[in-house]
């Protein structure tokens, strides 16, 4: 139904953005919000600030220093952003000075080390490595991997030895930019990196679909090479048949970058490959990592060839000695194929090893504990040590079990436990209200986002959470709830640990309509208010830069589609109002859910990326829904299906209004439409 979500949701939510966008400054940061309508209640003084951000928008200078000018002389409570606008806008020509004299008029506020992430960059560029080395420790974010980059080079200069610690931040780089490259040509001409770890980072340039970023890589050891891989990242299959047999090292990476990107567009042609020449034509290791790339294709499609596929990257990874290097996600994907392998029975063992190669950090990942611990369970019948391997499985399922996620719940149930909610912290006390109330940077923030500028608000918000403790954070979380900023409530409180308050991570808002709607079409409230949470968080006037709407962000086209179906009369302009929204959403997802036979699972799918698409995913062997919904190919699509009816199930909780049970929202086994079933109904939109 949504397409482009990804984009969308950025947008609505204002959540972390990406590294590119906090470099580029201010103008990526107005790039979302200006498509958000300004309030309607902001203030005569709020004038300065709304013009600042239009001047960025415009790129106008004089109208942006005419609007500083104006906020600094009223001493607006904002008007740091406009001297940050104005300053960020000029930072190609500024000097150290006019920075020095920025920090000193805003000292412990978000703009201030936002324009120093700013700053750093430019000196960087610059190659002033003098003033970086002065500004970089004052750094609190530190939250830039380009600027780390720097630093880690300026580190390598002082005579440190960095070169893990570089190489991690290599590797994760997933775009061609200025520090990672200029470090990483620091330590190639310091031999701290060889050709071995140039051309790793070429491959995993590769496995991400960032072919710019290897043809970067390559060019450390060659320009030639790096020619090469440009001309096969454009034509894979070209070039693998015109090239000549991999007679020398750089010529066989140069053939697995290519089968690598031809396996991301078509793994079959990939695999065919492989199997007529270049499987034997290949070293072990290379072989292993070509493999891995088809069979990680594969899975992203669906294919049946994706867990032997796998099975065949192991082996010949094993024929080379080592163990492979490969990325995190790519492992990720051997799980989802292990799990969809033997007509969905799954391939345990397959499963336990694929994350058992992952980093420490990702098998720390709540769903890999949890798929870990479904496998040594289902391996231990077989296994001689069967009782060992069954008490390492409730040991990982009891680490997660009733924690606030979906395999948190999933875990529990698996441990027939029951869905039990954490007690109400005690109340706030005056003082801790108090010190919410007179922080002065959620006051900043709550002023953003009152008069428009809701991704400056979610910064500015975000950045003054920094350190707080749960009671803090529980403090902040009730100052937004107060205010009816439903975004604010819901993710500040989700960041408390120990304390834990459930009215503010799962409120009901506007509960009267929201189940009165669903209610009136035969819809469960609380499957409802767990796509509203997931959707919009409640904000009533979101408004995405590709159109989508409302509380439950729906598109122009499927709100007339809807409107025409169930005979509303409507008006493009009536898609904002709650009432409307939610006859329309409500409207569409009850369609939906009929249309998959009453899955909440596939459901949530189609509202999220489009019935045709879970329609596709729903082919082949029958799944489990959990497993189905692990496999779904698209990340945010996977992440949104999940955490919908997660909280779904919270919300049946909390209300009482029905069974709590995850499993039983999830329903039965997920595979093609059974035959007696009604043909879909394919003028869904």
């Amino acid at each position: 139904m949504l397409s482009n979500r990804t984009k969308k949701l950025g947008a609505v939510y204002g959540r972390a953005l990406s590294r590119d966008w906090r470099r580029s400054g201010a103008l990526a940061l107005l790039a979302v919000s200006l498509a958000m309508p300004l309030s309607a209640s902001a203030a005569p003084g709020d004038g300065a600030i709304v013009d600042a951000r239009e001047a960025l928008r415009k790129k106008d200078r004089k109208g942006l220093s005419v609007a500083r000018a104006a906020a600094m002389a009223s001493n607006h409570p904002l008007a740091q952003w406009a001297d940050y606008f104005e300053l960020s806008n000029r930072l190609p020509e500024a000097q150290q000075s006019e920075l020095d004299a920025f920090y000193a008029r805003w000292p412990a506020t978000y703009v201030e080390d936002r324009l120093r992430n700013d700053w750093l960059l430019e000196l960087g560029k610059r190659r002033d490595w003098a003033n970086f080395a002065v500004e970089y420790p004052r750094f609190r974010m530190n939250d830039d991997r380009e600027v780390r980059c720097y630093a880690l080079l300026l580190d390598h200069q002082a005579g440190k030895d960095v070169k893990d610690e570089a190489l991690a931040t290599w590797l994760a780089q997933r775009d061609a930019d200025d520090g990672c490259a200029l470090m990483a040509a620091t330590l190639v001409d310091a031999k701290k990196f060889g050709a071995a770890e140039v051309w790793r980072k070429a491959r995993f340039a590769i496995d991400a679909g960032r072919p710019r970023a290897a043809r970067q890589a390559v060019a450390l050891l060659s320009t030639d090479a790096a020619s090469r891989v440009g001309e096969l990242a454009d034509n894979p299959a070209r070039w693998l048949a015109r090239s000549a047999a991999a007679s020398s090292r750089p010529a066989a990476e140069l053939a697995t970058l290519a089968l690598m990107r031809l396996a991301a567009n078509d793994p079959e042609a990939a695999a065919l490959q492989l199997d007529e020449r270049w499987d034997k034509a290949l070293p072990p290791d290379l072989s292993a990592w070509a493999w891995a790339s088809v069979a990680r294709q594969s899975a992203m499609k669906q294919l049946p060839a994706a867990a032997d596929q796998f099975q065949r990257a192991a082996l010949r990874a094993s024929r080379g000695g080592a163990e492979p290097d490969w990325p995190d996600d790519t492992l990720a994907w051997k799980v989802r194929a292990a799990l969809r392998a033997d007509e969905g029975r799954g391939r345990w063992q397959q499963v336990a090893q694929a994350i058992n190669a992952m980093t420490p950090e990702q098998q720390r990942d709540p769903a890999w504990i949890y798929w870990k611990a479904r496998a040594l369970k289902a391996m231990a019948s077989s296994s001689q040590d069967e009782a060992g391997l069954s008490a390492l499985s409730t040991e990982l399922l009891s680490g997660i079990a009733g924690r606030l996620h979906f395999y948190g719940l999933l875990a529990a149930e698996d441990l027939g436990q029951p869905i039990t909610l954490p007690p109400k912290p005690a109340p706030l006390t005056p003082e801790e209200i108090d010190a919410a109330k007179n922080h002065a940077g959620l006051t900043r923030a709550l002023q953003l986002i009152e008069i428009g500028l809701r991704n400056e608000g979610v910064r500015e918000w975000n950045f003054s959470l920094r350190g707080m403790n749960d009671r803090a954070l529980l403090a902040a979380a009730q100052r937004a709830c107060d205010a009816e900023v439903w975004d604010r409530c819901i993710n500040t409180s989700d960041r408390t640990r120990e304390e834990i308050d459930i009215d503010q991570r799962f409120p009901l808002p506007f509960r009267k309509e929201v189940i009165a709607k669903a209610n009136e079409i035969g819809l469960d409230p609380t499957y409802v208010y767990g796509l509203i949470r997931q959707e919009s968080r409640f904000i009533m006037d979101a408004r995405s830069h590709v159109g989508a709407s409302g509380l439950m962000q729906i598109m122009p086209a499927t709100a007339r589609w809807t409107a025409r179906k169930i005979g509303l009369d409507y008006k493009q302009d009536m898609i904002a109002d709650r009432e409307v929204n939610l006859r329309l959403g409500t409207s569409y997802l009850k369609l939906v859910l009929d249309d998959f036979g009453g899955s909440q699972a596939m459901a949530a799918a189609a509202y999220n990326a489009g019935p045709s698409r879970p329609r596709r995913w729903r082919e082949g062997p029958a799944l489990e829904p959990a497993a189905w919904a692990e496999n779904i190919p698209f990340s945010e699509t996977r992440d949104y299906v999940k955490k919908v009816l997660h909280n779904a199930t919270v919300y049946a909780a909390v209300t009482g209004a029905s069974a709590s049970s995850l499993k039983a929202r999830l329903g039965a086994r997920i595979g093609p439409r059974d035959a007696a079933a009604p043909a879909a109904d394919t003028s869904l939109p």
